[in-house]
């Protein structure tokens, strides 16, 4: 990944956030919040930095003044690019398994917001946001939120990694590896790395355990995917019936899949009616352990399209750890001039979340 920028923009408290604000040391005056964006400029080959530069005056205007997005003076790291961006920014909410408290109170939660400019930005696609950069920031400004649930893959290394969209393993995080080099392409990357996965490629029986039970074999898998969003691969609707909330993942199976099949059914699987076809299964799973049965070193792993390793792993739910902004923006009406500026800008709807920070980490 491109080495991200960090960009901090101070603001005063929204004045409507009660007479109670303190100082983050603890005194009575109001605290100043930071807004944290993480910009990933060569994203989406290098228009997330054109696009960022393009938004800056609107962001500046918007939230010059009060801003509702963070209530009780927690600080927002906005993400400003991708999946991926989006992926290492959720990452760095955690720290030794648990989530990063933030001013060491266990009181103060801090939001994580997305503006999507990536190649796939494929999150946003689960909540039918619209590329509108006045609902970015709308978004960020009214700050409604409802609780969503995280991801996390435990493997052989001990170290926990965490996702907010789709993991997946063997075929598909194989296709997203090889994307990865042809992002220049735009959502064509998708393709190209599809048709380079399947040189060489060998459907395996694998040994699930789903919640704790009984370990049992699948014979001939293709791809397995565990979804907490619903879209992956640049708008393949692969775990259709999966959303952030519902404290559970949606796992899709795909077995004894050929070359052919995706060809004939890859509509099917955009439009995610995939779950009818045969040799696809489907069920929902708070947790899955994920091993070889003739252990082989290469059966890939990947999560938000990021290339994670190799199996064995286990992918586990946390709950409700999160909240995620729900608005619905009222349409505007623009001046003409300010319509023609907006319509240059896409592939910026936001999201906010408003971490559960309940863990105080000690340095």
């Amino acid at each position: 990944m491109a080495k991200l920028s960090f960009i901090r923009a101070e603001q005063p408290l929204a004045p409507d956030l009660g007479a109670d604000r303190t100082s983050v040391s603890g005194g009575g005056t109001s605290r100043r919040r930071d807004l944290v964006f993480v910009v990933n400029p060569r994203g989406a080959n290098g228009r997330t930095g054109k696009e960022w530069n393009k938004l800056l005056p609107y962001l500046r205007s918007r939230l010059s003044s009060d801003c509702n997005a963070i209530r009780e003076g927690a600080d927002a790291v906005i993400a400003v690019g991708g999946d991926g961006t989006l992926h290492e920014v959720v990452n760095g909410f955690f720290w030794g398994g648990k989530p990063v408290s933030s001013h060491d109170q266990a009181v103060r939660t801090t939001a994580l917001g997305l503006i999507p400019l990536g190649t796939g930005s494929d999150f946003a696609r689960t909540f039918g946001w619209k590329n509108d950069p006045h609902d970015a920031i709308e978004r960020i400004a009214i700050g409604r939120r409802s609780h969503i649930d995280i991801g996390v893959i435990s493997g052989e290394s001990g170290e926990p990694h965490y996702f907010i969209n789709v993991a997946d393993v063997h075929l598909s995080a194989k296709a997203g590896y090889y994307a990865s080099r042809y992002k220049k392409f735009g959502n064509l990357c998708y393709v190209i790395g599809a048709l380079q996965a399947f040189f060489g490629h060998h459907n395996k029986d694998l040994r699930i355990k789903v919640d704790n039970g009984d370990w049992k074999v699948y014979p001939q898998v293709t791809a397995l995917c565990i979804g907490n969003g619903k879209y992956f691969g640049g708008g393949m609707k692969i775990t259709p019936n999966a959303h952030p909330s519902s404290r559970n993942f949606e796992v899709v199976i795909l077995q004894d899949f050929k070359w052919y099949d995706f060809v004939l059914k890859l509509h099917k699987l955009y439009n995610g009616t995939h779950l009818l076809v045969k040799n696809v299964s489907s069920r929902s799973a708070c947790s899955i352990e994920v091993e070889e049965i003739v252990s082989s070193g290469s059966i890939f792993v990947q999560s938000d399209g990021e290339y994670l390793g190799f199996l064995p792993e286990k992918f586990s739910i946390l709950p409700g750890i999160s909240r995620i902004n729900t608005t619905r923006m009222k349409k505007t009406k623009y001046p003409s001039h300010r319509q023609k500026q907006l319509k240059k800008r896409t592939d910026l709807s936001l999201l906010a979340v408003d971490w559960e920070a309940n863990f105080n980490i000690s340095a």
